[in-house]
């Protein structure tokens, strides 16, 4: 397995990320894009978006789904990569969770597949995504709020500069009496492969844990998580 967890940067931001990320492609197959976190009248635009990122992964082959039940149907496995956008976190893991697509993800990555998720894409991937409750707001009503916990029990949220960090803070302090959370910046984004863990990124992270949080160098964040 490869996943990648950005902290919602794209394009230059996050170049070096994307060119890893493209080593790992099978340029073969397409790429699967998933941008379901935002509006549905939104997708045309999110599609042209698309269409230049992957100008980063050296390749123009993708599809991309335009409903939970369309990518229900998809096998991933026809696949290089599955790569999960950015909106409000609440609207794709309901998705996910609705056309019982969350396991069918799970084991694809379990059994050696490769996914970059960006913002939401990242934050699903945590162990809870309540910590981007300020930032998304829980419009779709979603009850079960767990997400992948593919990061040693941690919650992930993304976007971390000092507006939303004001916005953020004194929710993430009572948050992580409960749960410990990483908040990244925009152009760091973290590598987990099996069981190891790297990152590609210079600007500082923030731990957020037992009611207090500390600013951190990625050089730390194998002894973090």
């Amino acid at each position: 397995m490869k996943l990648y967890l950005c902290g919602g940067g794209s394009g230059k931001q996050i170049e070096f990320a994307l060119n890893n990320f493209s080593k790992s492609l099978d340029k073969s197959k397409p790429i699967l894009y998933i941008p379901l976190a935002m509006n549905e009248d939104t997708y045309d635009s999110c599609e042209l978006w698309f269409s230049h990122e992957i100008s980063f992964f050296k390749t123009n082959k993708y599809e991309m789904v335009k409903s939970g039940n369309e990518l229900s149907c998809k096998n991933f496995n026809d696949y290089s990569a599955l790569f999960i956008g950015g909106g409000n976190t609440y609207k794709l893991l309901k998705e996910l969770k609705n056309y019982n697509i969350f396991n069918k993800i799970k084991d694809y990555l379990d059994n050696g597949g490769i996914i970059f998720g960006g913002s939401a894409g990242a934050i699903i991937f945590g162990k809870d995504i309540d910590c981007c409750l300020n930032d998304d707001g829980n419009i779709v009503n979603l009850n079960d709020t767990r997400g992948f916990n593919y990061l040693n029990d941690y919650s992930i949220l993304c976007h971390l500069n000092n507006s939303n960090l004001r916005k953020n803070r004194k929710h993430l302090i009572n948050y992580s009496k409960k749960y410990k959370t990483l908040y990244l910046p925009e152009e760091d984004v973290i590598i987990i492969s099996d069981d190891k863990l790297e990152f590609i990124g210079s600007k500082k992270y923030i731990v957020f844990k037992d009611g207090t949080y500390f600013y951190h160098n990625f050089s730390n964040i194998k002894k973090d998580i």
